[in-house]
Order: structure tokens, then C-alpha cells, then sequence
């Protein structure tokens, strides 16, 4: 069949720089859903984004469907025809279906039974067709942040639509769209080539784009130049240009012909605090910033141009004069925030709320500061400055810095509470309690910041499930999945071994003063531990082998984490199916039987089958020898331990009938296989191992 290029470019004013690639992404997968949805499979689609238009290049488009052969099948030949060959209801009723008269039926045998059938060639439909409908829906589903209306049209998209192309090959697919006619011409660089320019061919999209019209309209393409001429930029000046992924996408979605410019700023400025300046130049300018060999702040920054300027210098002055004031307010802000202590901030926070049923920021800073100072007494660390950081943790908020800055959290209170005089490791405390910020982030370096971030955290998710307010399915307005994640990843990675239904217990109680409700512990224990799932799941651990720990619920993370691991590997063992199978068995038969079996252990003098007198002697060995290992966490080594019972735990079930008449023998053998249930169930249990 003919295939064609399909070009479709959508050409708007200047779209959202943090939305582009989302919307780009976005388009192309709407638009495979669709060309799919129809039967019209091609070679490849690519994506195109600058601010002025969204465009997809779809190659080795057919021209039609293939034609598609429906067949159908309807009732029998014996219940199709009366005894005079008459057609009964039924075949009446399948020809009308298939809209043709009976005589245009078939006849065809399935499953040895003659019935009737018909079947029908329907032809495909032209591609050219497909694609106006195809387009116009993909554009209502895309996901923008905030839609427009313009003209006296009722219609809104993410800006106004200025021109589109729909070229299949060479030929113009005529449509109306948005009230946008479509045709095969596109607007070039805005300054640079600011007409009209004509694509002849749907492949020559973007060569034509980016000779005549100095426009780079692949995203990617366009984000990697961008990125190479910073680097390069800062290279040149003796220094390392600093690339965040975020602030690369947002500028990439700025421009579509960069160049990039360094410019400098008075060093005065960099009394200030780096994270004010860099924040400064980031969020308002848009700008790079850069730092020497040893990672210190410069008084330079790079732009990235969307023109190709005769006269750079003024460009460059021209951002080095609105930059200015902005690093000025930064400086104002700084400096008359210490004309105060931070700790002179702490009773303000009283008329600060942190939520409405759990009191002020102030209360919240209390309950933390009880918290942490119980924790650090546990991990032998000061507990007095992790009390003073507590205390001190939220005092940054009523700042102008974090007024102008929220980002800066933390981060501000750290450096004033060393203008203050405060020790090292409070300070350091105040700056990674927030962490980690996101999945994937750095955790607090500090064993007191690793102590205030899980304080603060469990804080707010303690008191929101005890007033009745977890996250959803949809929602999570407090980020509570995230806090507890960053919770268990601290402990673990930080290998703190706490207890983690203590601390709950612990904040808990330090909301004396507000309702809790009584099933607080159990829901946030349960809550906690099920953010491992998605944890291990990402790291390629089997729900299996997470099901196995989380049904004997460990209540330190630490331990949890190294159960896990040593089940995994234990799971990988040839013997692990053959025990998994037998604590399964043994499960089964323990729960049947639960009412009639007593706590006592299995009496030897009552065995009589040699298999089962092995497994007793087998297990009576295996306590004493694991003993030492469970009591040091040495999961692993239990396990290649407990892995050597297979054979006789095999030789035991081959044997002995463990329901036998008689009551006694059928007794004391549900007592030797609870006690050898309860060897395994001290790390985990393996009967959820091998179930598919």
C-alpha cells in the first residue's frame, strides 16, 4: 500500500517554557493513540516544540486502512429453517442484523454444527479522512495548565492559534480547526526571519525550519545546543557553568534560536547568602551561574539569547541591569533579617497555623523538639542540639528572605542561625531537615539532621491521620506519601536502627493537648510500612518477597530492610520452592486446626515415625543454631541454614499422615510443625514465596 509523510504543526503565540515538553510529549502520544485506535500503523513519529508551536512528523503513513473482513456467525441451521424451509425468527432476525436479506447468507460449520453466516469485505477508509478528526480531538485532550479563549470564538487551547499545517506527503489535508484554516505554511523566527515560509514536503519540516527560517524546532536538539554553548561559555571564562535540569527545560522552552552571553554583577553581592543569589538569577532571570574549581559562587552569570545580536554588549548590559535589583533585594532582605535573632522568632510562630485542628507552627516546633530530643538520647547523640534545632527549625519562616525565597527554607535558617552564634551542628540540623525533598533526593548528611527530618515528618503525618485526614487515592495535600518514603529511607540508608512504633507512640503522646484518635498508631505503622512496597518494587524486589516480611510486620525499617534482602536471596535458592511449598502446607493446616491446638511444644516420647523424629531432632538443632544469627540481624546466614531442612521437611510430608485418627499423634505433629513454622516466621513468612 502507498505510504506518506504526515506533517501536522500547530503555530500559537508564546506557549508556557514549563509546559512545552509536557505539551509535546503530550501531543505525540495522543496522536500514536489515535493513528492506532484507527489500524494505521507507521514507521515512526517525531515531536517538535518551540514557544510558538507544537508540531509531530509521523513517516510511513498508509494512505487508507486495510480493507478489514468481518465475519459473524448466527444460529444453527436446524433452529434457522421450519419443518416447510420457512426462515424462523431467529434467521429473520440475524439477516437484519447484517443488514442484507437471507438469501445473501452463507452457510459455515463451527464446532460440527452447520449455521448460518455472512461476511463482509468493508473497505478502509482514506487516511485523509482520519487525520482532521484525529488532530482536532488530540488537541482537546491535551493536559494544559491553563487554557485560553480568544476572538469571538468559544473555543480555548493552551494560546491562541495563529496558523496550522496538515501536509500528507506534498498535498495539503484541508481542515478547519480552532477557526484556523490549514495550509502548508509556517512563520519563522520571530526577528530573524519573521514571514512566511512554504514546506513542500512533510519531511523537509525541519532542514526548512532551520535554514531558512533560524528556528531549531526539536526540543531535544535545541536543549542540547543550549547546553553545550553554557558549557563551553563557561569554559572559556575560567570557569564551570552549573546546568539544573529544570531551569535547561524551562529555557530551552524560551527560545528557538539560543546564543548564549555571560554577563557579570558587582561582587559585593556575594556577602549574600549563594543559594539567594543563584535562586535570584534562576527563578527571575532565567539565568546559569557559575562557580571556580573549589565550587565557590562567581560574580557571573550566562543568558541564552533568542537572537543573534550585531551589538552582544548591549544585550549583555541590558541583563546585567534588571539583575541587579533583584540581587539587591536579596541583599536588603538578608541584612534586615539580622537585625534580629532567629530565635527571637520562635514565639511569633504562635499566631502562625500549621493546620487548624493541630495547633500553630509554635505547637508543632514543641512536639518536634520532644521528639528529637528522646531520638537523640536513643542514637547517643546531643540531645540538647537537637532540641535547639527543633525549637529553631520553623523561626525561618517568618524571615523576609523566606518571604521572597520559599525555596530557601532551611537553607536561610542555617546561615542565621550561625550569625547567631549557634553550634555547627544546629545549624547544619536547620538546613537538612527538610530532606529528602523529592524522590531520588540527597538525605540529611548529619545524624542531627537525619533526627529533625524524621521528627518533623512523622509530626505531620502522626497528627493528620489522627485528625482524620490521610492522603487519598487522589490526594495528598501534605505530601505524606513522600514524607514517609524520605522516613524509611533516612533509617535505612542512614542505618539508624530505631524503632519506628515507638516513635509514633512517641509523637503521639507529644499531642497531649489535641484529640488523637485511638487507632492513630496502627493506620500511620501500616501506612509506613507500605511505602516500601513501591520502594522495593523499583528496585526489582517481588511483591512475594515484600508480602513474606510484611506479614510478620518488623518494627524497626533497618531490620524490615534486611529481612527483605535476605529473603530475596533466599528465594533464589533451589530449596526456597520446596520450603515455601511446606510453610505453606503447614499454614494451611495450622489455621484449620487453631481451636484444638494448645501453645505446648511437641512431646518426643510420642513420635513414631522415623521421619518425623528426624524433623524433630532437625529442629531442635536449627534453634540452637540460628539462635545467634536472628539475635544479630544475620538474616542471610539463618537462612542458608534453615535452607539444609529441606530434605527432611520433604522426607516428613512423604511419610507421616499429620491428620491421623488418632488424636494425640495428629496433635503433637501440628506442634512439631508450628515449632517449625516458628523457626522461619522469626525472620519472615516464606509461605507467600513461589505462589504463582
Amino acid at each position: 500500500m502507498p505510504i506518506r509523510d504526515l506533517l501536522i504543526e500547530i503555530g500559537t503565540e508564546e506557549l508556557p517554557p514549563k509546559a512545552l515538553r509536557p505539551l509535546a510529549g503530550a501531543l505525540e502520544k495522543l496522536i500514536t493513540g489515535a493513528l492506532e485506535n484507527e489500524s494505521l500503523v507507521f514507521d515512526s513519529i517525531t515531536q517538535f516544540a518551540t514557544p510558538r508551536r507544537l508540531a509531530v512528523l509521523i513517516t510511513g503513513l498508509p494512505e487508507s486502512q486495510e480493507d478489514k473482513e468481518i465475519f459473524r456467525l448466527g444460529p444453527a441451521l436446524s433452529a434457522a429453517y421450519d419443518d416447510k424451509g420457512n426462515p424462523t425468527p431467529a434467521a429473520s432476525g440475524f439477516a437484519k442484523s447484517c443488514g442484507v436479506d437471507i438469501k445473501d447468507l452463507s452457510t459455515s460449520k463451527n464446532s460440527g454444527v452447520d449455521k448460518l453466516a455472512f461476511t463482509l469485505t468493508k473497505k478502509g477508509q482514506k487516511t485523509i479522512g482520519l487525520i482532521p478528526s484525529i488532530i482536532k480531538n488530540a488537541l482537546n485532550q491535551l493536559p494544559a495548565p491553563k487554557k485560553m479563549r480568544w476572538g469571538s470564538s468559544r473555543e480555548e487551547f493552551v494560546r491562541p492559534i495563529q496558523w496550522m499545517i496538515v501536509l500528507f506527503g506534498e498535498e495539503v489535508i484541508t481542515t478547519n480547526i480552532y477557526g484556523v484554516k490549514s495550509d502548508r505554511k509556517t512563520l519563522g523566527h520571530r526577528f530573524h526571519c519573521n514571514k512566511e515560509i512554504s514546506i513542500d514536503k512533510a519531511r523537509d519540516y525541519e532542514i526548512t525550519l532551520e535554514k531558512i527560517g533560524h528556528v531549531v524546532p526539536c526540543f531535544k536538539k535545541r536543549r542540547e545546543i543550549i547546553r553545550s554553548l553554557v558549557l563551553e561559555e563557561g569554559k572559556n571564562n575560567k570557569a564551570v557553568a552549573i546546568i539544573e535540569d529544570d531551569l535547561l527545560d524551562e529555557v530551552t522552552g524560551l527560545v528557538e534560536y539560543p546564543v548564549a552571553l555571560i554577563g557579570d554583577f558587582d561582587d559585593t553581592f556575594l556577602s549574600v547568602p549563594p543559594e539567594a543569589l543563584i535562586l535570584a538569577m534562576k527563578s527571575h532571570q532565567k539565568c546559569f551561574y557559575l562557580v571556580n574549581n573549589t565550587g565557590e559562587l562567581l560574580p557571573k552569570f550566562i543568558t541564552v539569547s533568542n537572537i543573534i545580536s550585531k551589538d552582544p554588549e548591549q544585550v549583555i548590559e541590558g541583563n546585567e541591569r534588571v539583575i541587579r535589583p533583584r540581587l539587591a533585594d536579596a541583599r536588603f532582605f538578608f541584612d534586615a533579617d539580622r537585625s534580629r535573632t532567629l530565635a527571637s522568632r520562635l514565639e511569633p510562630l504562635k499566631k502562625v497555623t500549621f493546620q487548624d485542628k493541630l495547633g500553630s507552627v509554635y505547637d508543632k516546633s514543641i512536639r518536634v523538639s520532644v521528639v528529637a530530643k528522646s531520638m537523640a538520647g536513643k542514637l547517643g547523640v546531643d540531645a540538647e542540639y537537637c532540641e535547639k534545632a527543633a525549637k529553631l527549625s520553623k523561626c525561618d519562616l517568618l524571615t523576609n528572605m523566606v518571604g521572597e525565597f520559599p525555596d530557601l527554607q532551611g537553607v536561610i535558617g542555617s546561615y542565621y542561625a550561625r550569625y547567631d552564634g549557634e553550634p555547627e551542628e544546629v545549624c547544619k540540623a536547620l538546613q537538612e531537615h527538610y530532606l529528602p525533598k523529592f524522590s531520588g533526593d540527597k538525605l540529611p548528611e548529619t545524624i542531627s539532621g537525619s533526627i529533625l527530618a524524621i521528627s518533623d515528618k512523622l509530626d505531620s503525618t502522626v497528627g493528620l491521620f489522627g485528625i482524620g485526614q490521610p492522603p487519598t487515592g487522589s490526594k495528598d495535600p501534605f505530601a505524606l506519601r513522600r514524607s514517609a518514603i524520605g522516613i524509611l529511607r533516612i533509617l535505612v540508608e542512614k542505618k539508624l536502627d530505631l524503632n519506628v512504633l515507638e516513635l509514633i507512640r512517641e509523637v503521639i503522646a507529644a499531642y497531649a493537648e489535641t484529640p488523637i484518635s485511638d487507632d492513630t498508631e496502627d493506620k500511620v505503622f501500616d501506612f509506613l510500612l507500605e511505602r516500601f512496597r513501591s520502594w522495593y518494587l523499583d528496585d526489582g524486589i517481588t511483591s512475594e518477597v515484600f508480602q513474606s516480611v510484611l506479614a510478620v510486620k518488623p518494627e524497626r525499617p533497618l531490620d524490615f530492610h534486611n529481612r527483605i534482602q535476605a529473603v530475596n536471596n533466599f528465594s533464589k535458592l533451589p530449596e526456597s520452592i520446596n520450603l515455601a511449598a511446606a510453610n505453606k502446607r503447614v499454614s494451611n493446616l495450622l489455621n484449620k486446626n487453631e481451636s484444638n491446638l494448645t501453645n505446648k511444644n511437641c512431646d518426643e516420647d510420642v513420635l513414631v515415625a522415623k521421619s518425623e523424629k528426624l524433623l524433630f531432632t532437625a529442629i531442635k538443632d536449627k534453634v540452637l543454631e540460628v539462635a545467634p544469627y536472628y539475635k544479630k540481624g544475620e538474616y542471610d546466614n539463618a537462612f542458608q541454614s534453615l535452607a539444609t531442612l529441606k530434605n527432611v521437611v520433604d522426607e516428613f510430608f512423604d511419610d507421616v499422615l499429620v491428620m491421623d485418627d488418632n488424636l494425640d499423634l495428629r496433635h503433637n505433629r501440628l506442634c512439631l510443625l508450628q515449632e517449625l513454622r516458628g523457626l522461619f516466621l522469626q525472620a519472615a513468612d516464606i509461605s507467600h514465596l513461589h505462589t504463582n
